[in-house]
């Protein structure tokens, strides 16, 4: 394991500071992880060691395609998750050993809230940004 408590808050903050610029987006913490929706629907995940993995990642659903081009172009940050990579979802690592990408990362989650947002909400999002 290459993070400790303090990786999780800064992962956590900064992926709640992302989410909160992304309209309808909530936040919830479960079980010791950090859950990400959209109407009820899961967009991302900040998962801190899940089933003793050892990792501190966060889950995002993504287009086709997009999860093969991150993990086969950077193994060392993204990952296919187990559950819910066969569909498509990506795995990126947050914590500081791992030097994540950021900009990727908040890409990645703005990526998932227009998956699952409205023509409606994201024509309204592009308008002010």
């Amino acid at each position: 394991m290459t993070w400790d408590e303090a990786d999780v808050a800064a992962a956590r903050e900064r992926l709640v500071a992302v989410a909160a610029h992304l309209p309808g987006v909530e936040t919830a913490d479960d079980h010791g992880h950090t859950g990400f929706e959209l109407r009820g629907k899961r967009i991302g995940w900040l998962l801190a060691g899940h089933h003793g993995d050892g990792r501190l990642a966060l889950w995002v659903k993504a287009p086709a395609g997009e999860q093969d081009a991150l993990v086969s172009g950077d193994p060392g940050r993204y990952f296919v998750p187990p559950y819910l990579g066969h569909r498509g979802w990506v795995g990126a690592l947050v914590d500081r050993a791992s030097d994540p990408d950021w900009p990727e990362i908040t890409a990645l989650l703005e990526q998932a809230w227009r998956m699952t947002a409205g023509k409606r909400a994201i024509t309204a999002y592009d308008a002010t940004h």
